[in-house]
Parts: structure tokens; C-alpha cells; sequence
């Protein structure tokens, strides 16, 4: 035992006690990262196990939450800006929508604020397809398709060339690959556009950044007749139209692309079509119900004055006139057209120029039969059917109830302080202090008691700038206005009930004396601390067109007014801002009337000006 003390106590003097502290703290470090390192290997094994599991998170049935999401999440009616918002059951299109377009739009395909809508109708077609109508692509010759302008400039002759190459491939479109093709694509069950600016063409595509010249237009569909028979085409296209019917090119105006097909010219007929003169192509003779591929293009050289016009002649039929002495023949249509394509139409081609609501119908579905030779029917108002009467308003004569138990027969004529000043039906004027009416009566004194109110109408307006054209021609303007209300409460009485705003926008016409619904939006509210007795409703963006036409007449649509009404619980008006009587009488015809269209002080749905005749390039016409 002495022998081994003794030894640990030589140990003990060879090592001093600072050493043997630091060997043990840096072994209990040792060990604590050791720990770690443990430690974080096997987190990193555990979310290594974990990942496959993430792999089957991508699911169909995902998509559905969403949606749903996107529904529920409404704003609260206290909130000051954001409003729920009840609009036409139309597409909202217009065309665009904007913000901020003080300047010319410039460069690419990407950034654009101010967008025609897509959903609404247009003279070129919409977004959606009704299954028997024809599909229609933009191409355009000055961008590759990258969508960037080529190396060296395109001139017509390259452009024609191109469109001969398209032709001569059999429609191959592979042969327009070099070439930019906007994504969207429109829908028409006819083919009929008159003069109007050629930069209408690729705004109605939603590509309002391609300049409005060199473009071409592809529309594919089908042709076919329930009872058959033998018919041709008539058409005009400035600056090119083809049309090809079962592989073989039937109609080319002005016989441009000749040399591209084999077949018969096409005819100068020496009859007025919008500003040019029209061609007849080669007879068909199509069998019932037999369906035909059918393809048409068009499209525009310089720029300026643009059109496409396709109408259809049946062989054995007498036609009446048109405003020109010559046949009044119905425009080719694959589908009876709604009154909105109408509209278009009608905004663009001259009156009893040529017939738009009757003649055939190309499709396979059951229509009905024209008994009649086509007539032009222009002179139609529709009148949209007003909604029923609402129930009238709680009556001003009621049962007032005190807490004493007595009651009195009487309406409100005022609340003054403490008391409310009632009025019998022998019109006799009672004063009641407010402390002594029931629950019921206090309910009914707030909500025929609304606060004062300060109306102001809100607007926004920007211009959107078109590329320059080639030619020297006043481009068309297109204003997008966004309208709005504010309404803030006057006084610093509390009044806790729910109140309702409807908004309307109107434009008037440049060329008639008629107007058109820009848009309608509606909201909820109530005063409140939070939002400090201030509300704030926005419409969506609509548009103005403002454009001179082939003889310098000026058309389009120019802002009007506004009406704002708030209504209590009850349907009464309690506040109003109203920049024309008329309005108001109608205000039940508004609440239904599609946006974007033309109406009357009457609330009948009406047609826009029809344009007048063109005759400035009849001279010089191919």
C-alpha cells in the first residue's frame, strides 16, 4: 500500500492540476461534439427518408381547393377599397385593361398593362369557341417567331412572297414557322369585317403591341349545307383575302396569288364592297349535310384602312337591292348571330349594304328556314325586358309602441335630439322622447334616420398609343376608363346599418345620339370607427374608341356621366349623385343591361351609328 501511494504521488507532481483540468475539459468537448456530429447525421438520414414521401404531393384533386379558396376569400364589408361586386352576366373585355399608358408602348411582347378583354366579343371574333365556328390566328411578318424583329426589315414583296409559299405548300402553316403567331386564338362564325383602322386587327388578338401592318389572319373551319345546293363566295380583302374550300382555292381577290394554285380566276364584279369593288369565286355545288374543311385568309400590307368582308350567293335566288343597285347578298355564317356580333358588325358597314341577320346558315345543326328573300333588318330595337317591381318600401304610417304600453299610429317626420316628431293620419304632430320607444321603434328611427353623406365620383383615365404605321394616317385612340365612389359620412352620429352602392358608368356616341353602359359595380358597407365612416368602390376598366374614318368623319364614343345611388336595408334611396335624370328612371333596365352596349334615354337596347358609305377610293379600286 505505501508503495503504490507513493507512486501516485510522483504522478501527481510530473502533472500539475492546470493540466489535468484542461484535459478534462477538452475531453468533455470532445465528447459533446462528437454529440453533435451524431446528432446531425441523423437528422440529415431522416429528412433523406422523409423526401420520397414529398414526391406524391402533385395531385389532380389539389386543383379543387384552390378554387375554392379563391371564392371564400371575400373582403369584409367594413374595409374601405375592396367591395363585392355583382356585374353583367357578359364577359367584363373589353376590350383592355390598363394602367399607367401616358406613353407609347414600345419593344417585346411582355408588359403590357392596358389588354383588350379576351372573353368579350368582337368584330373579329371571341375567346370562346360555340363548337360550330371557325378558329382564327394572327401571324405577323415583322417578328420572328421569337416574337423579335427580323435582322433586315420585311418589305410586301416578302411578305407576299410568303404568303404565296403558304399557298403553294397546300396551307402547310410550317411554312410560316419563321414568322411570329400570337398564342390567342379567336372564334367566328363569320367572316365579315368592314373598313375600319387596321390596327383593330391585332388589339382584338390581345397583341395591341404588333404594329398594324404586314399581319396576316388564319381562319379554319368547316362548311357544310343541311339541304345542299350550288353557291360562291363574294368577297373583298384589303389588302389580300383566299379562300379555300376541300383543298382547292375557290375565291382570290384581285387574283393576287395566282401563281401559287391552279384553277379559275376569280371575277370583278364592279359591285360596291365597303371601300373597294367586290370578286365572285368559282361555283360550288355542296351535297346535305356533307362537311368540307374551309380556310380563309386575310390581311393588311401598310397599314391604314383595313378590311375582310365574305359574303355568300346561292344560284337560282333573286336578291333585292342594296343601297348600290346591286345584290343585297346575306353575309356567310356558320351560326345564327348573337345581337352582340350584330353590334359589331353594324358599327362598321354602311346601311342595306349587304344583309347580316338573314340569308343561310352553313351548319349542320337544325336552324330555321329563311321563308323570305334576305332583307336587311337594321332598323330593329330590341328592348331589353325590365325587371319586376320590387316590393315597395315599408310604409311611412305604422304602429309606434311606447314602453308605457301605449301605442300610437303615426309616420316619422323627424328625429330632432331626444325626441322624434310623429305624424297621426289627422296629421296631427306628436313629440316622443327617443328614451321612451321600444327596441323595435329605436331599429326603425336609426334605419329611416341615414346619415348625411358626401358623394364624390371617381375617375381614371389613360390613352393607349398605337405603333406607327408606314403611311401617313391618323391613328385611332383608344381611352380605358376606370371609375369609382367615395362616400364618406358627414356627422359623428352612429348609425350601424348596412348600406348598399350601385354604380354606373355611361359614354355617349360621337357619331349618333344614343349611349352605351361602360360598366356597373355594386358594394356593401357599413360606417364604422375602423374605417373611419369612409368607403370606396371601383369598377372594372372599360374602354372608348375615338377614330376617324375613310371620308374623315369622326367616330367613336366620348365619357357621358355617372350614377351612384345608395339604398338602405329597406330599398329606399338615401343618397344619390346622378349626372343625368334619365338614369334613374331606368335604373331597373341597368341593373340587366349588358355592358358595353348602346341604349337609348328609354333603356331600348339599341344599334350603334352605322358608318357611312365609302367612296373616296372607288376610283383607284383593283
Amino acid at each position: 500500500m505505501k508503495r503504490l501511494f507513493n507512486k501516485r504521488e510522483k504522478v501527481s507532481k510530473g502533472m500539475p492540476s492546470a493540466v489535468v483540468l484542461s484535459i478534462l475539459i477538452h475531453a468533455a468537448l470532445f465528447l459533446l461534439a462528437g454529440m453533435l456530429v451524431v446528432f446531425t447525421v441523423v437528422k440529415d438520414k431522416e429528412v433523406e427518408f422523409e423526401a420520397p414521401k414529398a414526391v406524391e404531393r402533385p395531385k389532380m384533386k389539389l386543383k379543387k381547393p384552390k378554387v375554392k379558396v379563391k371564392k371564400t376569400s371575400k373582403p369584409k364589408p367594413t374595409t374601405r377599397i375592396v367591395t363585392k361586386m355583382n356585374r353583367a352576366s357578359m364577359p367584363d373585355i373589353q376590350l383592355p385593361e390598363m394602367s399607367g399608358m401616358g406613353e407609347s408602348l414600345g419593344g417585346g411582347l411582355g408588359g403590357f398593362d392596358m389588354m383588350p378583354d379576351f372573353e368579350s366579343v368582337s368584330i373579329f371574333g371571341s375567346g370562346q369557341s360555340i363548337g360550330n365556328d371557325f378558329e382564327g390566328t394572327l401571324y405577323d411578318f415583322k417578328l420572328d417567331r421569337r416574337g423579335k424583329p427580323h435582322s433586315v426589315a420585311p418589305g410586301w414583296s416578302n411578305v407576299a412572297r410568303a404568303v404565296g409559299k403558304f399557298i403553294e405548300s397546300g396551307w402547310k402553316t410550317s411554312t410560316l414557322a419563321r414568322y411570329y403567331r400570337s398564342p390567342n386564338k379567336l372564334y367566328s362564325p363569320t367572316i365579315m369585317v368592314p373598313p375600319l383602322p387596321s390596327d383593330f386587327g391585332p388589339w382584338a388578338f390581345n397583341a395591341p403591341e404588333i404594329a398594324g401592318y404586314f399581319y396576316m389572319l388564319h381562319y379554319k373551319g368547316q362548311l357544310v349545307h343541311q339541304e345542299g345546293g350550288r353557291f360562291r363566295f363574294w368577297c373583298m380583302g384589303d389588302n389580300f383575302m383566299v379562300v379555300r374550300v376541300d383543298g382547292k382555292v375557290v375565291l382570290d381577290f384581285n387574283n393576287m396569288f395566282t401563281a401559287y394554285w391552279d384553277g379559275k380566276d376569280s371575277k370583278r364584279t364592279g359591285e360596291h364592297m365597303g371601300h373597294w369593288v367586290a370578286y365572285a369565286g368559282q361555283w360550288m355545288d355542296l351535297e346535305p349535310g356533307v362537311p368540307l374543311e374551309m380556310e380563309v385568309i386575310f390581311g393588311e400590307a401598310t397599314g391604314g384602312l383595313f378590311g375582310a368582308m365574305l359574303v355568300i350567293e346561292q344560284e337560282g335566288v333573286d336578291y333585292p337591292s342594296n343601297f348600290d343597285a346591286g345584290p343585297l347578298l346575306p353575309v356567310f355564317k356558320t351560326a345564327e348571330l348573337t345581337r352582340d356580333q350584330v353590334d359589331g358588325i353594324f358599327e362598321y358597314l354602311s346601311e342595306n349594304h349587304y344583309a347580316v341577320t338573314n340569308g343561310p346558315v352553313f351548319s349542320d345543326y337544325s336552324v330555321p328556314k329563311i321563308k323570305s328573300p334576305p332583307q336587311e333588318e337594321d332598323k330593329t330595337v330590341m328592348v331589353e325586358p325590365s325587371v319586376d317591381d320590387a316590393d315597395s318600401p315599408q310604409t311611412k304610417m305604422r304602429q309606434w309602441t311606447l314602453k308605457s304600453g301605449k301605442s300610437v299610429e303615426a309616420e316619422l317626420v323627424v328625429q330632432m335630439g331626444n325626441k322624434a316628431v310623429l305624424k297621426t293620419a289627422r296629421g296631427k304632430q306628436v313629440k316622443v322622447p327617443v328614451s321612451e320607444l321600444s327596441a323595435e321603434d329605436l331599429d326603425y328611427l336609426e334605419l329611416a334616420s341615414p346619415p348625411p353623406m358626401k358623394i364624390t365620383f371617381l375617375k381614371e383615365m389613360d390613352k393607349f398609343d398605337f405603333k406607327v404605321l408606314p403611311i401617313a394616317t391618323a391613328p385611332p385612340i383608344v381611352r380605358e376608363i376606370t371609375t369609382g365612389v367615395k362616400i364618406e359620412k358627414t356627422n359623428q352620429k352612429p348609425y350601424t346599418k348596412e348600406l348598399k352602392v350601385e354604380l354606373f358608368a355611361f359614354a355617349s356616341e360621337i357619331d349618333g345620339n344614343n349611349y352605351v353602359l361602360l360598366d356597373r359595380a355594386e358594394g356593401s358597407f357599413t360606417f364604422t370607427k375602423e374605417n373611419e365612416g369612409l368607403y370606396e368602390l371601383w369598377g372594372k376598366e372599360s374602354n372608348m374608341k375615338d377614330y376617324l374614318d375613310a371620308e374623315g368623319n369622326r367616330r367613336g364614343e366620348r365619357f357621358k356621366g355617372h350614377m351612384v345611388v345608395v339604398t338602405d336595408e329597406r330599398g329606399e334611396i338615401v343618397a344619390q349623385s346622378i349626372s343625368n335624370g334619365w338614369m334613374l328612371d331606368i335604373i331597373d333596365t341597368l341593373r340587366q343591361f349588358p355592358l358595353g352596349r348602346h341604349l337609348d334615354e328609354t333603356g331600348a337596347r339599341v344599334y350603334p351609328p352605322r358608318a357611312p358609305v365609302i367612296r373616296v377610293y372607288w376610283p383607284n379600286a383593283p
